[in-house]
């Protein structure tokens, strides 16, 4: 625990001759506590931003038309009988 302490740079409060684990702990608990909530805001906008991309993704789809219609053309025998009577 000392190590850790001294690696974060950890200093014993005023009277103290080392870093509590309640001072360190308490600390921690505040870092982790807003890292989450940070965490999942930015999941939160991330999840929004791909959800919009899909949505554009699908819209352009729709637009384009996934086949292509021609128009009928005037051959063919019965084409060739019905303009000979």
């Amino acid at each position: 625990f000392l190590e850790t302490a001294a690696y974060f740079c950890m200093k014993p409060k005023m009277g103290e001759k080392e870093v509590s684990p309640h001072s360190f702990f308490s600390i921690w608990h505040e870092f982790s506590s807003d890292f989450k909530d940070f965490w999942k805001k930015e999941n939160k906008l991330i999840l929004q931003e791909r959800v919009k991309e899909a949505e554009e993704v699908c819209r352009q789809k729709k637009g384009k038309s996934l086949y292509n219609i021609r128009p009928k053309h005037d051959s063919g025998i019965v084409s060739k009988n019905c303009s000979n009577t």
